[in-house]
């Protein structure tokens, strides 16, 4: 009798642990979909004198990439980036995280620029802002500056396929 409470309790977290288990971690929920995007103003990372605000992009649907010259997942969908900016289909842009500026112009020189425009958030503030658990990470937002949809990990095809570009043809009605 005395270990039947142990028993029980064990059980029960065992349960829960295991049912944890099978979630997949990139269907994180994300408190800033269907809210706006935190307003931010970043140096350009090719240009520093020059700054870069959300609010510049009222009026528009884009596509906001968090990425890193020194994360190996970046690299892994920086391919899928470059071909959905060549289709012209929703404008990206870049914030460069927790990263330093020549290192980050050195990899869009290596691996190609998908971006109409890259800034640098050298501390990470603005990433935190925006609830960045890691890169990479995007974010659709539209054009009222509404966060509409958060990926969290590399963009995949079959992402851009069944979410992404559904949303910008919608969001762009």
């Amino acid at each position: 009798m005395k270990f039947a409470m142990p028993l029980a309790v064990f059980l029960i977290l065992s349960v829960f642990l295991t049912a944890g288990l099978r979630l997949d971690p990139r269907l994180v929920p994300s408190p800033l979909v269907d809210k706006p995007a935190p307003a931010f103003e970043l140096p350009q990372l090719h240009d520093s004198q020059k700054t870069f605000a959300p609010e510049e992009m009222l009026g528009k649907v884009w596509l906001l990439n968090v990425w890193a010259s020194w994360c190996v997942s970046c690299r892994a969908e920086h391919g899928l980036l470059t071909a959905l900016a060549r289709a012209h289909v929703v404008p990206i842009y870049g914030l460069a995280y927790k990263d330093r500026r020549e290192n980050a112009l050195a990899f869009l020189d290596s691996y190609g620029n998908p971006y109409v425009l890259s800034f640098q958030d050298a501390d990470g503030r603005v990433g935190i802002d925006f609830g960045v658990y890691g890169v990479p990470e995007s974010y659709l937002i539209d054009k009222a500056g509404v966060i509409r949809f958060k990926q969290i990990g590399p963009v995949t095809m079959d992402v851009v396929e069944t979410t992404i570009l559904p949303m910008v043809k919608r969001l762009n009605q």
